[in-house]
């Protein structure tokens, strides 16, 4: 039986995927050189924040994000697995809201081959993991019908409600949590609150693609994204 944690990817859906990311791709190829628009002085563009508290890495990558052209003018979000919060920006970088996050148990940045097609039974706990990265990312129902953000098909990787899960995962109360230690525990699949995803998610994803960023905790954003201080740029 397939499991919310790691959905299967309607062939339907898979196909508006792959168009989806050939036209990010190509929208990218449009976007200017990093920094170019401010190259007479003016203050470069920045993701705004408004109050939210984040980590330095993750400003970094939001601000390099919109100021690089990167996010190819969509919705876009950042998934900080050490905090365990994402944070979800228009597509002028204007903060859209924020929520913790529920990751995969074990933690690292890759992801092993052809998870997506394995039964649950098959993937072992090191194999729990939520990959880094960048994602073209969008709003698509799973086989049971249920709207999620499908981020990666070939790995059945997604965020979307909470999963209920077993009552000794106390997923529910781990969301509520205020450290983020206890907050490993999905197959690799985000899960945020259901408030959050329908007031947050769904609406800054549901008339475009957008591209999510994990960001990485075994190396660096940099490594990853070949992302740049915006500081450095101007």
């Amino acid at each position: 039986m397939a499991d919310p944690e790691r959905p299967r990817v309607p062939t339907a859906t898979r196909n508006a995927m792959h168009a989806g990311a050939r036209l990010a791709g190509a929208c990218l190829l449009l976007v200017v050189l990093p920094g170019a628009a401010w190259a007479n002085g003016s203050a470069p563009r920045l993701a705004d924040f408004k109050d939210a508290s984040a980590s330095a890495q993750t400003r970094h990558v939001a601000h390099w994000a919109l100021h690089s052209g990167d996010n190819a003018g969509m919705p876009y979000m950042v998934v900080d697995k050490a905090a365990a919060r994402v944070f979800v920006f228009d597509r002028d970088g204007q903060l859209q809201g924020d929520g913790p996050a529920l990751l995969g148990m074990e933690r690292g940045d890759g992801t092993a081959a052809g998870l997506g097609e394995r039964k649950l039974s098959a993937v072992t706990p090191q194999e729990r993991t939520t990959p880094a990265g960048r994602f073209v990312a969008s709003l698509a129902p799973d086989l049971k019908g249920q709207e999620i953000l499908w981020i990666d098909y070939d790995s059945a990787l997604a965020l979307h409600r909470v999963a209920k899960g077993t009552p000794a995962e106390r997923r529910a109360e781990r969301l509520q949590s205020a450290s983020p230690d206890d907050n490993r525990i999905s197959y690799g699949c985000i899960n945020v609150a259901v408030a959050f995803y329908e007031g947050v998610v769904s609406p800054a994803f549901s008339h475009s693609n957008g591209v999510v960023y994990i960001l990485p905790e075994t190396r660096t954003a940099r490594e990853v994204f070949g992302s740049y201080d915006v500081d450095a740029a101007m």
